[in-house]
């Protein structure tokens, strides 16, 4: 049977007084700017087994959540305004119910420049497993482990846009830490990590200022990624400590780090090659790790009732076991994408640990079932990891998530 604890209700009066102001907002609204919009939905986890610690919730939990956007336009299209924002009401974790601003700016372009202000979200790289040049924004963890989900970053950004190429410069004056799952939370670190013992390298902590250029171009065939940043990094170390009640936590620790990343496409016919590399350098180590595979996409004679991709990739370490993420695993993956009315689409993953033979399986669908109404359905199965391994912690954590949600 579902539960709801008082505390969450008290959480549920909060985001549901903030989640019916935005969609208040977007319904009055709509009639003045035609740019609104936005979506608002349900998901249900199921998990399968019962938790590593026993402090953790069982079985099911369910969420709600609301992201409101509106965009506009002026000056023939050269300027913009961006908000994005994003409510999300968790019935076990108080620590996965939050309310975040994902983007808040404005973009306008003279000539050759474009200069952007404010929250928003950058995305570098091109392979499907994992992207390791991916660095400006900040990983929303509590609201999906696969890590595709960001938080909005304060930025001044200014891009060179030539022939040759486009090059950006990025200035970050505040920094924002990773969220992670409660003490009663699904998909966490074991033990769990606090929010209030967080530690930093830089005494400036969250007020250090980052930097990061990139310049990007094609040539032919080829697209070309080349990157560097300095500043805080974005994936903490976790440290072993004890809390006022002795109890054990994990503690994030956030290094200055200085990154050089290189990511390469290449488009074949019907074949992406895909590559991303990074060296890292920071006081405690320096590092080096990459990635690379392809995307194959079956040929259509024109006959076939869905396109068919098949994916491949390799990925390293030089760390080791010591690596956060993928030491030296190979992952596998089939996208589906059905010629229907519903733009049906499925992936199917696998990802295999060369080292210890841990592996992870994983399929996404979604499917639009009405007018303006979209049903995803997720399922991820951890198998064979070992005590010590990255992948422990959430060994106990098989589970399948379905999401409905309405577009207006």
């Amino acid at each position: 049977m579902i539960s709801i604890n008082p505390l969450s209700l008290h959480l549920f009066g909060n985001l549901a007084r903030q989640a019916v102001l935005c969609i208040g907002c977007v319904l009055f609204s709509h009639a003045l700017f035609a740019a609104w919009e936005g979506q608002v939905g349900v998901e249900g986890r199921f998990y399968f087994e019962d938790p590593l610690d026993a402090k953790q919730h069982t079985n099911e939990n369910l969420s709600f959540y609301v992201q409101p956007e509106y965009r506009h336009r002026w000056n023939g299209g050269k300027s913009s305004f961006t908000f994005v924002g994003f409510g999300l009401l968790d019935q076990n974790d108080e620590e996965r119910s939050h309310v975040d601003i994902r983007e808040l700016s404005w973009d306008t372009s003279y000539d050759n420049w474009d200069v952007r202000i404010g929250l928003r979200k950058v995305f570098w790289g091109v392979t499907e497993f994992q992207h390791l040049v991916d660095i400006i924004n900040q990983t929303d963890l509590v609201d999906n482990i696969d890590t595709e989900d960001k938080l909005g970053q304060p930025m001044i950004n200014v891009a060179a846009v030539q022939d040759w190429g486009t090059v950006d410069f990025f200035v970050m004056p505040y920094f924002r830490e990773r969220n992670y799952a409660g003490v009663k939370g699904r998909l966490r670190n074991q033990p769990f990590v606090s929010d209030s013992e967080v530690r930093y390298e830089s005494d400036d902590e969250e007020k250090h200022v980052d930097y990061a250029l990139r310049y990007s171009h094609y040539f032919g065939d080829w697209d070309v990624g080349l990157s560097y940043f300095k500043g805080t990094d974005r994936s903490p170390d976790l440290i072993d400590d004890v809390d006022a009640n002795n109890q054990p936590i994990s503690v994030a620790y956030y290094e200055l780090i200085d990154q050089i990343g290189v990511d390469l496409q290449v488009t074949k016919e019907h074949v992406l090659w895909k590559f991303e590399g990074i060296y890292r350098d920071s006081a405690a180590e320096s590092y080096t790790a990459a990635g690379g595979g392809f995307e194959y996409t079956l040929p259509d004679n024109g006959s076939s009732t869905m396109d068919v991709s098949l994916l491949s990739e390799y990925h390293a370490d030089s760390r080791g076991e010591n690596s956060r993420t993928f030491d030296q695993d190979i992952g596998f993956g089939v996208r589906f994408g059905l010629h229907d009315a519903k733009s049906t689409a499925i992936l199917m993953g696998f990802v295999y640990d060369l080292n210890n033979n841990g592996h992870i399986f994983s399929i996404e669908s979604s499917q639009r079932i009405a007018d303006n109404w979209t049903l995803v359905f997720d399922a991820r199965f951890f198998e064979g990891q070992r005590v010590g391994d990255s992948g422990y912690d959430v060994s106990q954590d098989d589970h399948i998530e379905i999401t409905l949600s309405h577009y207006f």
